[in-house]
């Protein structure tokens, strides 16, 4: 029996879970490692058991505060001698544990991110035997993820305090240019080891539907617990309903109630006796069901949550698996439906100008906070297997499915697969980007379907616009159609939003671009179903829950990557991670993973084919162009030179 399997047994369990074995041996061979695995996947072990097995005191930075006092006794019961520092604690039990720490009483110490600016703590760290930094939640130091945590920065001063200390950063979500950042800020070299594993959730039926109104939607809220419940106090498990407001997560709270459901909302607007009693019926199996905003969630480890239903979108893929990730822990069916209304882009347009405080949104922040949230939107509308499309969108190309044969696309692919006319979709798109052309600045997303389909409406007869050929030039397809569709065209980054108060519907450089025919309509377009018909789909009454094999459908997404694109866009990583640093900024300042994938896919020769790809204009052709110009010709010239798949995060 091994070193590591004898620790494993000291802490009680019988056998490592996949990839934890790896995790750990990476971690004390290359003393390094960045850890992506979702939440319940086991990533505490990788820190844990090397304290047991290490001489010194492994210190442990994580934000959750209110789980630390759990693990430390977990560790306690299994004989490690553990603790943890955080505001929560009195003065006096403060500088008790502050004491056993300078005597090395401890293996193991976890701290809140705040104690890193207090210089007496930083001090004594310097002055103990620190074998191994662990950061937990490694994504709250990305100023560019969902989740930024100002005190996290600190933890890079800390670790230069601490050179000979192993370091491993953990977290659950992490796309590649999120990774990229943590490496940056924490000072570690860009060949650190990263593996990245586990986002593979085929117990999980994900389904993303448009809806017209408040009928709409709670026509399918009420179909999904049905589906996943059974029905109130039935005893099948739990779901969790997310609201965008406070409001909205006390209305629907009460609504459900109303319906006999054992219901309670959870925000941080109550008290908070409220949400401990909320959080403590929920633990206990006393709620069927929690309606809460994103407050909730932090540490939440039922395993028999059964649904997960976002009633609009949260602000990123990220934000969205991370809270979708919540049901179906125990392995058994569960399903996640995310609803999204027409209002729902020019509302976080809106939201995102307005910004916090008096101070006007950076400029660079905003736009990315805006293109995290359409990818989630383009997740919401693609064509391709739900699962596929996320794990891609993560790097985890390892567990795709090739299709997983239960979220709603592949239902849809599979019962009637659906070839379009590049050419007719071409020129759809374009007609339908004329129409926002008129409407440019002026009115909102509505103006510009009444334009294209050709409605009568007092504000376009005084502006003129009846009068030009754009005025009913897709009078053919459905408004509903059309307003599905210039909603992809914002998602694909050819149309936004302008103002606060009023948002005005834009259009973008590269969506100008796209109507003149100077750029591709790479876009697939709505299905023919009405939206109310497509709503139906997925709220149609299924028998069970049933996980099924995977299989194929031969409508997967004609643009997902091939392997040579693959290996080129990780080297295209390394080129940005390397010029982020050398100039001090952010790596998407450089490039977004988007681009990246763009360029991976085109394979430029020139500055003029480089501008095809998504986000390159003449300003960083010019800046930047010449260095990924160079990277894909490398990888032209001697595709050897560039590291198999996976050599950097597996």
């Amino acid at each position: 029996m091994s070193d590591l399997e004898i620790a494993l047994g000291r802490l009680g369990y019988s056998a490592f879970r996949p990839g934890q074995r790896e995790a750990i041996e990476t971690l004390l061979a290359a003393g390094r490692l960045l850890l992506v695995a979702p939440t319940g996947g086991g990533k505490s072990l990788s820190y844990q058991l090397p304290a047991t097995i290490l001489s010194g005191t492994t210190l442990v930075v994580s934000p959750l505060v209110a789980l630390m006092a759990d693990q430390v006794g977990a560790l306690e019961a299994r004989g490690v001698r553990a603790t943890y520092l955080a505001s929560t604690l009195e003065a006096a039990e403060m500088r008790r544990r502050m004491a056993g720490l300078a005597r090395r009483e401890f293996a193991l110490v976890y701290v809140a991110p705040e104690r890193l600016v207090f210089p007496g703590f930083r001090g004594l760290i310097r002055e103990i035997d620190c074998p191994l930094v662990a950061i937990d939640e490694a994504h709250c130091i990305s100023e560019w993820g969902h989740d930024f945590r100002p005190e996290y920065l600190e933890i890079g001063a800390l670790l230069a305090d601490l050179p000979h200390a192993r370091v491993l950063a953990c977290t659950a979500t992490a796309t590649p240019i999120v990774r990229d950042e943590i490496l940056a800020r924490l000072g570690l070299p860009p060949d650190t080891p990263q593996i990245v594993r586990g986002f593979a959730r085929p117990n999980l039926a994900l389904r993303a539907a448009e809806v017209g109104g408040r009928r709409e939607r709670e026509r399918l809220v009420d179909g999904a617990l049905a589906e996943a419940l059974g029905g109130p106090r039935r005893g099948h498990g739990t779901a969790l309903v997310y609201a965008p407001t406070r409001k909205q997560a006390e209305d629907e709270s009460t609504r459900l109630a109303a319906r006999s459901w054992r219901a309670r909302a959870y925000h941080a607007g109550l008290a908070p006796k409220t949400r401990e009693a909320a959080q403590r019926h929920f633990a206990g199996g006393d709620l069927d069901i929690v309606v809460a905003t994103n407050a909730f969630g932090m540490g939440i480890d039922r395993p028999d949550v059964r649904a997960v239903i976002h009633l609009g979108p949260p602000g990123s893929v990220e934000a969205y698996y991370q809270e979708v990730g919540r049901a179906g822990r125990d392995g058994a069916p569960a399903l996640g439906l995310l609803l999204i209304g027409a209002r729902d882009l020019p509302l976080r347009r809106a939201l995102l100008e307005r910004g916090a405080g008096d101070a006007p949104p950076d400029r660079a922040v905003l736009e990315h906070k805006w293109s995290m949230f359409l990818e989630l939107i383009r997740w919401a509308e693609g064509g391709s297997c739900r699962h596929d499309a996320i794990l891609r969108y993560f790097g985890d190309e390892a567990e795709t499915l090739a299709g997983c044969g239960r979220c709603d696309v592949c239902l849809a692919l599979g019962e009637k697969p659906e070839a379009g006319d590049p050419e007719r979709d071409t020129l759809i798109v374009r007609k339908a980007l004329s129409g926002v052309a008129r409407v440019h600045g002026r009115f909102g997303l509505g103006l510009a379907v009444k334009l294209v389909h050709g409605d009568a409406d007092e504000r376009l007869e005084r502006a003129g616009l009846t009068k030009f050929q754009t005025f009913g030039n897709l009078k053919e397809h459905g408004a509903a159609w059309l307003l599905a569709l210039l909603r992809r065209c914002v998602s694909a980054g050819w149309v936004s939003f302008a103002g606060v108060d009023r948002p005005v519907v834009t259009l973008t450089e590269d969506g100008r671009a796209v109507m003149k025919g100077e750029r591709p309509a790479r876009l697939l377009l709505p299905a023919a179903a009405s939206r109310r018909e497509r709503a139906e789909q997925v709220a149609r009454p299924r028998p069970a829950l049933a996980v099924e094999p995977a299989r194929a459908h031969p409508g997967r997404d004609a643009a997902q990557p091939d392997a040579e694109a693959l290996v080129l866009f990780e080297a295209l990583r390394r080129h940005r991670l390397a010029v982020a640093r050398a100039e001090g900024v952010a790596p998407f300042i450089v490039a977004s993973d988007r681009t990246l994938r763009d360029i991976a896919a085109l394979r430029p020769r020139d500055l003029v084919e480089l501008e095809r790809a998504h986000g390159v204009g003449p300003y960083k052709a010019a800046r930047y162009g010449a260095g990924l110009l160079e990277v894909v010709a490398q990888a032209s010239r001697n595709p050897s030179t560039i590291p198999a798949k996976g050599a950097q995060s597996r």
